[in-house]
Formats: structure tokens, C-alpha cells, sequence
């Protein structure tokens, strides 16, 4: 997820002081500004509505700040509205990114009601809202915290305290003298006239207002789409991590659960959707004489603010019954009728209950609702009984059945579904803070492919692993990366920054490091221990240390698996470092060792400290068979039996079924042993294992690790290796889509055509067979669904006359009978050369396509191939259709960079812009530029061609962005000179082995 916005405006102490003079006018511009961002309204206490914070079993640690006294109250007793500003505010708890620990929430009651209308969407949408918050305060304290952002505060009270159970009206009040807003730790700080009394309960009542907005997923947001022919809207929530703050006032931290009673007011047309199931529905008339629909809800499990969740549609559903209990998918109405609804369907319930079996906890909820919304960026949502998907991530059209978007959806919902009964840092339970967040996705995502393997166990599982997870991260992580997977959130100072975790090391690197705990514990001793965790922990909050603790709870419990240090020592080793080892043996004398892996590693590079080691779980083969395993918990290590005799037969990999988080390298012979393998019997070695091989090798030749040369020499075997993801693992590190990639070369791609086209012939006639002949023979080959368009790519590419022809053929069959479907898996290879050796004729008919087209995934797709024509005035045409036609003006994919991409459109792109750079930048905004500046400069390999680059864009761009440029391109031409010196010996190779 993104991070919010921006809030607040600040004035320094000694701007102030200058601009003293001026008090009254700099008074008027606070007060515009307070009803700008909105600020509670200064409104007598009898006035005000309340609000309540509740109890907990557990509260998030905090700093020990002192609650401060009773301040003093405006004019006439009045609460006092400001806006806390860096030049006046006190110092005090509003300083620091986490609640005092003073108040606890046990219960809101939360009535909101979006003017959402179906004739009116598409004018500003305001909404308005009620909190009661019942809280049990533990600290004496004259001042609260609660979180908001973006709202309009126009009562505030506080009532108690309360007696059990009580509702009388009667109960007291407590002063409400003053109202604040710290901006930019995104508080409201009420200021009370007299103490609460630590033990007693109180509500606090707040009335709102807020906005709800189309350009961003936080908070309230609005969808607008088409449906049976017509423009209509949705109303959707987004929370977490930091946005049901920009909703409703609450205390907005994970460790701070309560229960919620949901209401929401909307139009009679609309189904209101929750959390719960709908309780009842009364009519409301407003001051219009308006009819609108009060749905409320059943009382919520205790579960953090993010996973409160709303949506108010005007769609249709699809539904069944899984043991006792409703499951419904909602949709576009069109969606529903077609069927597109039916499979997520069909697999949400069985995925419900292998989950309930597995770790024998029942789904707490009586009802599950997932909504496929038009557009929703952050992809998917697991609020409790209310899951949120973007609709291309979980509808399947009739014509996706032949490709990977069943496995997808699959496993996103999957993923979910894995956060509602049983996930521990999640719903069920939940982290004490955003440090853990790590866990929660990270062990989803891990949980996803077990699930998935259940339902399909010829799968591959480590491979379709190594595919979807572990290759991605190993590219991006290393010892200088930015932070850990375990992060200390606390010493963050911006919410923004608690946004920013959701990125590919929390879900891909925690699914690895919980992939790898699976690996050397058992699959049996791994859910025993969560089952033992989330029996604990139901319903409450907990810390990483907790998980560990029952971890080590079940090893101790049995005498087979032995550790050489406590699960957290063994764990913490891996979450608290950024980067990975990469574990080097030697197969002579049996010594492995280990060091952090560097981008591109420099001479005598090591761990700075030599005693700062991750404990290293080896798993490992011998000549095929599985060994015991063993752990490298320092530096390095003697292990005899790893040593390789003589004989041709006689080899080692580590990492069996690359169930570590870790690459592998090995001495000279121990790379000649395994390449000697593959050339007599590449069987005996596991696919998976080739898998690693190859891009193992390729990754550390490209980083310093190994030569070029040992890479190389293991694809010698190729022309006997049928298993198409082995070639998919080839492709990409060899054949590249890198700008500067060697297959760019001109010297090495005739050498590169002929070494590969010579050992893809026999898999490329297996694949090419079936598509032509009996394309639903790959429907549930995940591995071949997942490599072919890179497989029939790189063919075409490379010039492979048998896949330029049937790329014209079957580009013609399309085109001379529009009802002919392509074979989804090549479908983008086949638009694109189809586009690439037609004329205007093919061109012109995919544009009309395009025009037709409301489907946007396919509509980038058929963007991107109209970018493959090899014609420059037809690319000059494509961009003029850009930035002038209103065909493009709705289309998110920037055209002029994706011909700047191809060889051909680079300098067809570099022309274009010397007439048309201002129209471009304000089609595409001004960074498009600066993307188009790396883009045709990606070859540049000198100091005078970047000059030549920057005088070229310097009338196009800002100071800041020369300098960003300049910096980018130095960075470039040095990737580039770097490549040339690789790419002589690959081609040195070459001519040696071709």
C-alpha cells in the first residue's frame, strides 16, 4: 500500500517571530485552513455527542509518559478549537507515532452515512458519522489521544463513568474544554476539565464528517465502473494498516482490539455489506424528505480498527453453504450472469475447511462475503467476514480456463482465507504492533501453497515456490538493503513509513523464512506448534517472541529433531538481518563457509563482524539420496562427509528442495562434478534442483561470485532438457529483457541464435505440437502454463523461422475471423510478432480492437503490442494517438514509454520528442520524462553520450531532475561497461562451444 497523504502546515519558530506584526491576518489563514483539513467546531460541551474507547487482555508496549493536568478552558467555558502547530504545540504524548497506553477501547458503536446516490456520484461525496467508544481507562489522565485524519469533528462528549451495564442517561459528564489536532502524527487531543479515574469505564461520543474519495484505496473510497451498459458506483473501505483513522476517530493501533456494532445509512438501492451479518433495516427520511435505508449489523468478534470493513454497492451474488455457514461472492451484475463468479465460489468453502481441519479452530463468523471491486490497487483485503478483491484477481472468465489465472486466484484466495479462522498474525490473532506485520503476510503467503498443493498434490510445490516467491526476492534482497523483515517500527516517526512494510520482503522473504522453519523442523511439528499458538492467543494479540516460545515449546516436546540453538536464537538470526548468506563448499576438503551476498561483490568483501553469522539449516543430496541434515552456525565449518571422491558419479547440492533462504556456490569441482552430471544423466538431478543450479550460478556470476564461465557450462546438456521451467530458469538469465542484456549485443546475438536455437529445437517441436494440435492438454500444467510465452518469446526472437511463421498464421486466423481464439498462454507473443512482420494492415485492426475494448488487462496487453511494429511512421502514428486522441485518454499505460522500450522505438521515441516533450509531460506528468531520458539513453556506455542525453532533455526538465538524470545515467553507462566486458567473454565462449 501506498503512503497517505500528506497533512498539515507548518510555520518554523523563527518565520513566526518575523512575521509577528501580522497576528491578525496570520490568524484568519488558521482558521481557513481549519475548515480546510477539518478541525473539531467549537460548539458549547451540552452540545456535544460522544465518544468510548475499550478493554484488552493485552496493550501494545509504550513510553512512560506522565498524563499531564487539567488545562485551561476557552472563553465562557467553551472548548477551544486549534490546530496544533511545530511553533506552539507543548511537547507531549502527540509527539510520538504510539498511543499512551491510558485509555483501551472495548466496544464502538459506529453509525456511518456516505451520501452516496445513484444519479449524483459523480459530483463530491461527502459522508457523516456517529462513534461511541466505550474505553476502560487505566491512567489518571486530563487530555486523550484518539487517531483522526481528515475528518470534520462537530460534537465531542464524554460520558461517565459508567456503572456495569448501565445505560442511564443521567450518568455524568466530563468537561470537554478544548479540541486539537496534532497533524502530523494524525491526532485528535480532547482536553478534559477534571482527571478520568484510572479502573472506571467511560464512552466518548463523537459526531463527523469526512470525504470520500475516487484517486486513492484509503479509507472511504469510491469505484466507478460499467455495468450492464450503464455507469453506476461503489463504496468500498480500505483500513490498514493507518486508515480507518481517515473514517472515523478511534484508537487506530492493531494491538488495541474491540468489538464494533456497524451501521450504515444509504440509498435503498444499494446492499449494505459489513462484517457481520445484517441484523435489521429501518427507513430514515432526511431534511429533504429524501428515503434512505439504516442496515445495521451483528456485535463483531474483538478485532483491530483495519479490519473494520464496509462496502455499499448495487451488485449481484453468487452464494453456497459450507458447513452450516453462508459463503457469497458479489459482483458486476454482468459478472454474476456470466458465470465469472463460480469458481472463486466453488473453491472458497473447501479452502474454509481444510484451514478448520488442519488446525482444528472453527470459523468464528456465521458468514463470509468477498466483493470483486472494479479497481482495488492494494489487490486484496482479509477483513474478517467481508474480504475485498480486485475483480481481476478474482473473477475467471470462460476463456481464462487454459491459463495461470486459475492458479492465481487460487492462491490469492488462498491467501486470504488464510487470514480469517486460523491465521495467527491476523484476525484470529493479531500482532502487538506493525513490526510484526512480517508474520501476518509473510506466513499467508507461505500457507497459500500448501493449501493449494492439498487440492492439487501432483503439483510441484518447491518448484511452483521457487517460481512465484523465492526467485523474485533472492533478486532484490542483499546485505546493504535498506531494513530486516522484522523491523522496529516504534523509532518510526511518520505513519507513512508503517505503509511502506507492505512491499515484497514482508510477504515473499517472510514466506521464505517461514518456508525454511517448515524445512528443517516437519510439517507435523511446524502446525503442531501454531495450533498450541493459536489456542493461546485467540482473540488477542501477541508477539513474534510468543510464536517462537511455542515453537520451541513442541521441539522440546519430542527427541527427533535436534537444534544447535533455541528457535528465536536460530529465527532471530534470519529476521533481524537485511540480506542472506550465500554458503560456499568446497567438495575436497569439506570446508563450507558463509558470507552476506552482496550486489556486486567487491574483493576481500565480508561480514564485518566475523561472530555476526545467520545459524544455517543445510539440507542437502549426495548422488541423488538425501542426507541428514546439519547447520553452519558460524563462519565457516569442516563437514568430511560432504567431501567428493574421484568418480564421475560421485557429486553434492545443498539446499535440497531449496527449502533455505540462501544461495549456493562451490569450488571449481564441485561445479565440474555437477556439470558432468547433467551432460551424462541430468535426470538423476531433480528438476528443482536445476532450477537452483542455473540461476544460482547465473545470479553470482552476474554479482562477482563465480565466472561467467561456470554458468555458462551448465547449460552445455540443454538439448536434452524437456522441462520447460528448467528452460523458463535459462531464458531469464541468459536472454534478458535488461536494456543492456547481452542478447542486445550485435556481436554476441548471432552466436547466442545459434548456441540456443540448436538446444530448444526439441522442446520447442513438444510445445508447438500442442498448441497447434491440443492446447487443453496444458490446462493443469502449472510449470508450462507459467513458461511458455517467455519459451516462444525468446524463439521468436531469436529468429526461429518456425515461430515467426506461426506467428503469422495464427495472427491471420484472428484477424480473417475475429471469433478465433489465440492460445491464451502465447497470446502476447503471437500480437506482437503478428504486429512485428505485418504492415498497417495488422496494426490497424489491433487499434480497433483496442478501441472496443473495455477489459483493461486486455487492453495493455494489445497496448504493448501495437509498440512491436518495426514501421517508424507507424510508431510516430501510435504516439501521435497518445497524447491527441481521446482513445488513449483514459489509458494508464504510457505509450510513448513502451516504444521507447524496443529497439526500433527508441530513437523513433527520441525524434517524437523534440516537437512534442510538453504535450507528452502533460499527458504523463513531468517523471515521464525523466523515464524516457533512461530509456533511450539504457545503452550509453560514455561521458560524451550522456552529455550529448542531457543537452538533448534539457529543455524538458527541472534542476532537480537533470541532476536525478545525470546521476542515473552515470550509473548506467558504468551497468554498461560492467556487461561489455562480461559479454566478450560470453562470446569468447560462444565460438568455443558452438
Amino acid at each position: 500500500m501506498g503512503p497517505s497523504s500528506s497533512s498539515g502546515f507548518y510555520v518554523s519558530r523563527s518565520v513566526a517571530l518575523l512575521l509577528a506584526g501580522l497576528a491578525a491576518t496570520l490568524l484568519l489563514a488558521l482558521a481557513a485552513l481549519a475548515a480546510l483539513y477539518g478541525y473539531c467546531a467549537r460548539v458549547p460541551p451540552s452540545e456535544l455527542g460522544g465518544l468510548g474507547v475499550s478493554d484488552a487482555a493485552s496493550s501494545p508496549p509504550d513510553r512512560q509518559e506522565e498524563p499531564t493536568g487539567t488545562p485551561k478552558s476557552g472563553p465562557a467555558g467553551k472548548p477551544s478549537v486549534t490546530t496544533a502547530r511545530d511553533d506552539w504545540r507543548p511537547p507531549g504524548p502527540w509527539d510520538h507515532l504510539r498511543l499512551p497506553r491510558w485509555l483501551v477501547p472495548l466496544h464502538y458503536e459506529l453509525e456511518l452515512w456516505p451520501r452516496l446516490r445513484p444519479d449524483e456520484f459523480s459530483k463530491r461525496l461527502d459522508f457523516s458519522g456517529r462513534v461511541n467508544i466505550t474505553v476502560h481507562c487505566r491512567v489518571a489522565t486530563a487530555r486523550l489521544l484518539l487517531h483522526s485524519l481528515f475528518l470534520d469533528c462537530q460534537r465531542a462528549e464524554v460520558r461517565g463513568p459508567l456503572s456495569a451495564g448501565t445505560e442511564d442517561a443521567t450518568v455524568g459528564r466530563v468537561p470537554v474544554d478544548d479540541v486539537w489536532f496534532p497533524l502530523e502524527t494524525q491526532y485528535m487531543v480532547l482536553e478534559l476539565g477534571e482527571a478520568l479515574q484510572p479502573g472506571s469505564r467511560y464512552e466518548l461520543q463523537l459526531s463527523f464528517s469526512g470525504m470520500v474519495y475516487q484517486d486513492t484505496r484509503e479509507g472511504l473510497f469510491l469505484n466507478v465502473y460499467t455495468d450492464q451498459g450503464e455507469r453506476r458506483a461503489l463504496l468500498a473501505s480500505q483500513m490498514e494498516p493507518t486508515f480507518a483513522r481517515n473514517v472515523f476517530p478511534c484508537l487506530d493501533e492493531p494491538a488495541l482490539k474491540a468489538t464494533f456494532n456497524i451501521t450504515i445509512i444509504h440509498h435503498p438501492i444499494y446492499v449494505a455489506l459489513s462484517n457481520m451479518p445484517q441484523l435489521g433495516q429501518t427507513e430514515k427520511e432526511d431534511a429533504n424528505g429524501n428515503q434512505w435505508t439504516v442496515t445495521t449489523f451483528h456485535t463483531t468478534p474483538r478485532m483491530p480498527t483495519y479490519l473494520v470493513a464496509l462496502a455499499v454497492c448495487d451488485c449481484d451474488h453468487v452464494s453456497r453453504t459450507e458447513r452450516g455457514k453462508e459463503i457469497r461472492i458479489w459482483a458486476r451484475k454482468d459478472a454474476i450472469a456470466s458465470g465469472h463468479a463460480d469458481f472463486a465460489l466453488n473453491i472458497t468453502g473447501p479452502i474454509f475447511s481444510f484451514l478448520e481441519d488442519l488446525f482444528n479452530i472453527s470459523y468464528p463468523l456465521p458468514k463470509t462475503d468477498i466483493i470483486a471491486l472494479p479497481i482495488f490497487d492494494n489487490h486484496a483485503m482479509e477483513n474478517w467476514g467481508l474480504l475485498m478483491f480486485d475483480e481481476s484477481l478474482l473473477l475467471l472468465q470462460p476463456d481464462d480456463q487454459l491459463t495461470g489465472k486459475k492458479a492465481l486466484i487460487s492462491y490469492i484466495v488462498s491467501h486470504e482465507i488464510g487470514h480469517q479462522p486460523q491465521k495467527w498474525f491476523g484476525n484470529l490473532v493479531t500482532m502487538n504492533w506493525w513490526n510484526n506485520i512480517w508474520l501476518k503476510e509473510g506466513f499467508a503467503s507461505y500457507f497459500e501453497f500448501g493449501i493449494i498443493n492439498y487440492f492439487n498434490p501432483k503439483l510441484p510445490r518447491n518448484a511452483v515456490f521457487f517460481y512465484n516467491i523465492l526467485h523474485g526476492v533472492l533478486r532484490e534482497d542483499h546485505a546493504l538493503v535498506s531494513r530486516a523483515v522484522s523491523t522496529k517500527v516504534e523509532n518510526f516517526t511518520e505513519t507513512s513509513e508503517i505503509n511502506k512494510l507492505f512491499d515484497l520482503f514482508t510477504y515473499h522473504k517472510g514466506a521464505s523464512i517461514a518456508w525454511m522453519l517448515s524445512g528443517f523442523l516437519n510439517e507435523h511439528l511446524f502446525i503442531s506448534a501454531l495450533k498450541s499458538y493459536l489456542q493461546t492467543f485467540s482473540y488477542s494479540n501477541a508477539e513474534q517472541d510468543d510464536l517462537w516460545r511455542h515453537f520451541q515449546m513442541a521441539v522440546d516436546d519430542q527427541s527427533k529433531i535436534l537444534l544447535p540453538a533455541t528457535v528465536k536464537t536460530i529465527m532471530d538470526s534470519w529476521t533481524h538481518r537485511s540480506g542472506f548468506p550465500v554458503i560456499t563448499l568446497n567438495v575436497s576438503t569439506g570446508v563450507m563457509r558463509q558470507e552476506p551476498f552482496y550486489l556486486g561483490k567487491v574483493k576481500n568483501q565480508t561480514l564485518l563482524n566475523p561472530n555476526d553469522t545467520w545459524i544455517v539449516p543445510i539440507l542437502w543430496i549426495k548422488n541423488g539420496t538425501a542426507q541428514s541434515l546439519v547447520w553452519l552456525d558460524k563462519n565457516s565449518k569442516v563437514f568430511p562427509e560432504m567431501q567428493v571422491s574421484d568418480s564421475d558419479h560421485d557429486w553434492v547440492i545443498l539446499n535440497l528442495n531449496m527449502t533455505g533462504y540462501y544461495r549456493v556456490n562451490y569450488d571449481k569441482l564441485g561445479w565440474k562434478k555437477l556439470n558432468q552430471q547433467l551432460e551424462e544423466d541430468h535426470k538423476a538431478i531433480p528438476i528443482i534442483h536445476r532450477l537452483q543450479l542455473i540461476d544460482d550460478a547465473f545470479y553470482l556470476s552476474k554479482n562477482n561470485y563465480v565466472e561467467i564461465e561456470t554458468a555458462l557450462d551448465l547449460t552445455k546438456y540443454l538439448a536434452k532438457e524437456d522441462e520447460i521451467i528448467v528452460w523458463y530458469a535459462v531464458l531469464v538469465n541468459l536472454v534478458t529483457r535488461d536494456p543492456g542484456s547481452d542478447v542486445n549485443n550485435y556481436n554476441i546475438y548471432p552466436l547466442l541464435k545459434k548456441y540456443l536455437l540448436k538446444r530448444l529445437n526439441s522442446t520447442w517441436n513438444i510445445y508447438s505440437t500442442i498448441i497447434l494440435e491440443n492446447v487443453a492438454a496444458l490446462q493443469d500444467d502449472y510449470l508450462a502454463l507459467i513458461s511458455l510465452e517467455r519459451f516462444f518469446e525468446t524463439a521468436c526472437s531469436l529468429g526461429l523461422e518456425d515461430c515467426l511463421q506461426l506467428s503469422r498464421e495464427l495472427f491471420s486466423k484472428w484477424l480473417n475471423n475475429p471469433e478465433y481464439e489465440i492460445p491464451y498462454p502465447i497470446q502476447s507473443v503471437i500480437l506482437c510478432y503478428g504486429i512485428a512482420l505485418g504492415s498497417d494492415k495488422e496494426w490497424d485492426f489491433l487499434l480497433d480492437v483496442y478501441t472496443n475494448t473495455t477489459e483493461e488487462e486486455e487492453r495493455i496487453q494489445l497496448a504493448y503490442a501495437m509498440s512491436c511494429s518495426k514501421d517508424p511512421w507507424i510508431l510516430n502514428r501510435y504516439m501521435e494517438y497518445a497524447i491527441t486522441t481521446s482513445l488513449f485518454a483514459f489509458n494508464e499505460t504510457n505509450i510513448i514509454e513502451i516504444v521507447a522500450a524496443s529497439e526500433v522505438g527508441r530513437y523513433i521515441a527520441k525524434d517524437f520528442l523534440v516537437n512534442n516533450w510538453q504535450a507528452v509531460s502533460e499527458r504523463y506528468g513531468t517523471q515521464s520524462l525523466v523515464n524516457l531520458a533512461y530509456l533511450i539513453g539504457r545503452t550509453i556506455s560514455t561521458d560524451s553520450q550522456i552529455m550529448e542525453l542531457q543537452q538533448f532533455f534539457s529543455n524538458m526538465l527541472g534542476e532537480h531532475q537533470k541532476t536525478t538524470v545525470h546521476a542515473k545515467l552515470r550509473t548506467v553507462k558504468n551497468q554498461n561497461l560492467k556487461t561489455k566486458k562480461q559479454s566478450t567473454r560470453i562470446a569468447e565462449w560462444l565460438r568455443r562451444n558452438t
